[in-house]
């Protein structure tokens, strides 16, 4: 009789979770967009009423948050993108930053051999050669069905009527405007106060991006721009050469696709560490039935932790630019290999990350990257994750331009096996070299179930990018949440080293890691940030969409 009724309770709670759950975010019949601002989703949005495609909505969103969301939004950054057509063909586009020509191995080491400190961090020694407008031309040229004018006008005029300050934006404005200063003078645009409410207007924008509806690629990588480009970061002591940017391509690359139970997930390849990572995770809880756990249960919080904590051990080690380093993908990536780094686990205790090396075959990135997510009215869906690194990237601000240059540089290892600035461990992979792109933890994701369209999601936050976007599919598949609760829902992270388990601020109880601790596992005390701020799309059974935006911004889904 017992088994009786656990095997009825078992088939209760595998119908619960299979029933259908009632959305809970925007609703659209057609189409829609998710950004970090309501200004670029809404202008996606008009560019596909307008007749235009997933690709054409790409170009000007993108472009649209280098307007209204400069912290990392941009022209002088770059980013990845992941599509999967309605004909069900995929692909994926590297338009990451790449090391200027005179790069080297040892560029931010001192004579003792040792990292001098903000070297690659701040200001024009940290700029890589930027993507994001090869990237967007690039994708528009292959894809696109609308004239790049009819694409760009808007964001021009976005530009040139300004922008609203948001109370979040005011914040941020604030808590960088020193930093601003130091790296450009008390002359430059970000060194007056900004408060909610005020519209900031970028005309040197406007006419940068009027060089680029007018002239494309060349527009930013050829001529007047470029030469403006050059010249002032090398004024401020950088390495960046007209030559440089006249070379940079963006690449395009065949996702990481794998599966996991009856979904089927495309996501980002290298230089992008994110498919790869997220499949070893992904495929190393696959035996276990993670949602009869229970969401952020003890057990399913262990698991997650004990697969990522291995998967970023081998990220760290083996993952880097494919065009320079062999990466082991046909080993790493087999279930054998996977099942073996899976031994040592057990729900009795942590395994400590001392003991979790990179697997035998013979680093935590800035949060201050941005995500949207696509799918237009045929079906054609688009990922794309964009970034600067730090939070306005280097800080360096071209004032003829308008536009924010990176500080990518230090995404890469400057001396293997020492912590970038945020925390992660590089080694031999990921080091300096000529025309390299940086590793990058940046995860476009698109999901189908049962062979049709069903997720597209991504998000910024660095190294937590990666458990970000897996716990939302996780959120969406294995607990039954519609696409706006797996969004907001608590988030919790690990990533090897340091050997902690952060959680954000609400959503875990205090009996809950204290049950951890004594199991083992390090609880990052103290105040905790945010995890990602996702923006997913989810198809639904009767073909509309479902928007999930992220309360954690200012984050908006538009659709029509």
């Amino acid at each position: 009789m017992r088994r009786l009724i656990f095997l009825g309770c078992m088939v209760i709670l595998a119908a619960c979770r299979q029933a259908p759950v009632l959305p809970t975010g925007v609703v659209a019949d057609n189409a829609m967009v998710v950004s970090a601002r309501v200004e670029a989703s809404r202008i996606g949005v008009a560019i596909m009423k307008k007749g235009g495609n997933a690709f054409d909505a790409m170009v000007a969103t993108e472009m649209a948050l280098a307007v209204a969301y400069p912290f990392a939004g941009n022209l002088g950054g770059g980013g990845f993108m992941v599509y999967r057509k309605a004909s069900g063909d995929i692909g994926g586009l590297d338009y990451r930053e790449k090391a200027p020509l005179t790069a080297h191995a040892d560029m931010y080491l001192d004579s003792l051999g040792n990292v001098i400190p903000d070297m690659s961090t701040v200001g024009a020694t940290a700029v890589g050669v930027p993507g994001t407008v090869a990237g967007i031309i690039e994708v528009h040229q292959k894809y696109g069905s609308l004239p790049l004018n009819e694409i760009l006008q808007p964001v021009i005029d976005l530009a040139n009527k300004g922008v609203v300050v948001t109370e979040k934006q005011a914040k941020r404005l604030e808590s960088y405007k020193e930093r601003f200063i130091a790296v450009n003078g008390d002359s430059t645009k970000f060194a007056r106060e900004f408060k909610a409410g005020d519209t900031i207007k970028y005309p040197e924008l406007a006419t940068t991006l009027t060089k680029i509806m007018d002239q494309g690629r060349d527009g930013f990588y050829k001529g007047e721009v470029a030469q403006k480009i050059a010249a002032f970061i090398q004024e401020n002591g950088g390495f960046i050469t007209e030559k440089d940017l006249e070379k940079y391509e963006a690449v395009w690359r065949y996702p990481v696709v794998f599966t996991y139970k009856d979904l089927k997930i495309i996501s980002m390849s290298p230089p992008s560490s994110g498919g790869v990572t997220m499949n070893q995770i992904f495929k190393m809880m696959e035996p276990y039935d993670i949602g009869s756990f229970g969401h952020n249960s003890e057990k399913a919080i262990q698991l997650f932790t004990e697969a990522a904590r291995r998967a970023y051990a081998d990220r760290n080690y083996f993952l880097g630019d494919p065009d320079f380093v062999d990466i082991p993908l046909d080993v790493i990536l087999t279930q054998e290999y996977l099942t073996q780094r899976m031994e040592g686990f057990s729900f009795d205790g942590a395994t400590p990350s001392s003991d979790v090396s990179h697997g035998q075959v013979e680093v935590l990135e800035s949060m201050e990257t941005t995500h949207y997510s696509i799918v237009d009215a045929k079906g054609n869906a688009i990922s794309a994750t964009t970034t600067l690194n730090g939070g306005y990237g280097s800080k360096l601000y071209h004032p003829e331009l308008g536009i924010f240059f990176n500080n990518e540089m230090d995404d890469f290892s400057a001396k293997p096996g020492v912590p970038n600035m945020f925390g992660l461990i590089g080694a031999e992979a990921n080091s300096i070299a000529p025309e390299k792109r940086m590793l990058s933890s940046m995860t476009p994701t698109i999901v189908e179930k049962e062979g049709e369209l069903w997720l597209v999601v991504g998000t910024p936050g660095g190294s937590t990018i990666i458990t970000a976007v897996a716990q939302t599919i996780l959120n969406s598949y294995e607990f039954n949440m519609s696409m706006q609760q797996a969004v907001n829902a608590p988030r919790f992270h690990h990533q090897w080293l340091p050997d902690v388990l952060m959680f954000e601020e609400e959503g875990f109880s205090g009996e809950l890691k204290e049950n951890l601790k004594t199991k083992g596992y390090q609880i990052m005390e103290g105040r905790s940030r945010i995890i990602g701020k996702v923006d997913a799309i989810k198809i639904l059974p009767d073909g509309r969409l479902e928007g999930g935006a992220d309360k954690r911004g200012d984050d908006t889904a538009v659709g029509y």
